[in-house]
């Protein structure tokens, strides 16, 4: 008898109710993009500007390889090591290669690590900010502005899902970033030789070969947000996500809006963009079809007018039968 692996069934049946149910996604913003052709396959709400996280970190990674050798090393500072982060924890004094640097903030969202690069290009991570919103500039990118190096919270800095789609892209030509993103786990040592091992945040590496790789985030203010590349029987997608209420979704979201994003180009289903109100349910349907959707609704009220109407002339037809018959 043939053995069944539960494991990876139990895999298999939930990518495909996930991806039965990509309209229901109550994520605040999302988007699919072709990545060969830039275009939106698939979205919600995909130019409202909502806080980054650490998806910020894409950004800062691309200007940081703009500026400075991946082979230079460099000083932890105060500021730096004090910077408020998930573990590990940088000391102030320590020495590490930007490489290394880059492989702490891609793959475990470490802001002491983005806070330390921003310094040594730009002297202050102020100073970096301004390098950051160039770039985004020169990307082209509308909806987007940030405010420091590491997505951390605060007033002025923002993004939309488009535009981290557009970042995602742009960030996969970076050689040193696409492999840094698809990196699993990786051995991280200082000058001295103290090792930190580090693991990617990105869980989807560990359940789908065609990942290419992926930048998770959160903050309170943000939620949960994920941005993610995926070749597929040569076709590249880009799935972006912000502001998710549960981490798990991400994973069941991103594989939903792959899918969807795979049967647009295998012309099963047509591009949709869906707008709402975050503040409230449900959403509102704004696809490539508007105008048959209009004129189809305008078609149904004449007809419950006309319903209406039938029915009021009846009523005062037996009203009238009524009185002559009482007088």
């Amino acid at each position: 008898m043939k053995k069944i692996n539960i494991p990876l069934l139990l895999f298999a049946l939930l990518f495909i109710a996930s991806s039965l149910c990509a309209e229901e996604i109550k994520s605040k913003a999302v988007v699919v993009l072709d990545s060969s052709t830039g275009n939106i396959l698939y979205a919600k709400n995909p130019h409202l500007r909502l806080p980054p996280a650490s998806t910020t970190k894409l950004l800062s990674a691309m200007v940081v390889l703009d500026k400075i050798n991946i082979d230079d090393e460099v000083t932890i500072s105060k500021r730096a090591a004090n910077t408020q982060s998930v573990s590990p924890r940088l000391i102030a004094g320590e020495r590490y290669t930007v490489r290394d640097l880059l492989h702490l903030s891609l793959m475990r969202s470490v802001n002491g690590a983005a806070v330390a690069l921003a310094e040594a290009v730009a002297g202050s991570e102020e100073a970096f900010v301004l390098l950051m919103n160039e770039k985004v500039f020169t990307l082209g990118l509308q909806n987007t502005a940030f405010i420091n190096s590491s997505g951390l919270p605060g007033h002025g800095q923002y993004i939309s899902a488009y535009d981290l789609a557009l970042i995602m892209k742009t960030s996969l030509s970076y050689p040193t970033i696409r492999e840094i993103l698809n990196a699993k786990t990786k051995d991280i040592y200082n000058s001295n030789g103290r090792r930190l091992f580090v693991k990617n945040t990105n869980n989807l590496l560990w359940k789908d070969d065609d990942i290419i790789g992926g930048k998770t985030g959160y903050t309170k203010a943000a939620g949960h947000c994920f941005v993610c590349a995926s070749n597929k029987s040569g076709s590249s997608l880009i799935v972006a996500i912000l502001g998710e209420n549960v981490r798990d979704e991400l994973w069941h979201n991103s594989y939903a809006l792959l899918t969807k994003g795979q049967d647009i180009l295998a012309m099963k289903a047509e591009p949709i963009i869906y707008f709402s109100d975050v503040r409230q349910k449900p959403v509102v349907l704004a696809s490539y079809k508007t105008k048959e959707f209009q004129t189809s609704n305008k078609k149904k009220s004449a007809v419950k007018a006309k319903s209406k109407t039938k029915k009021s002339a009846k009523s005062a037809k037996k009203s009238r039968a009524k009185k002559q018959a009482i007088n």
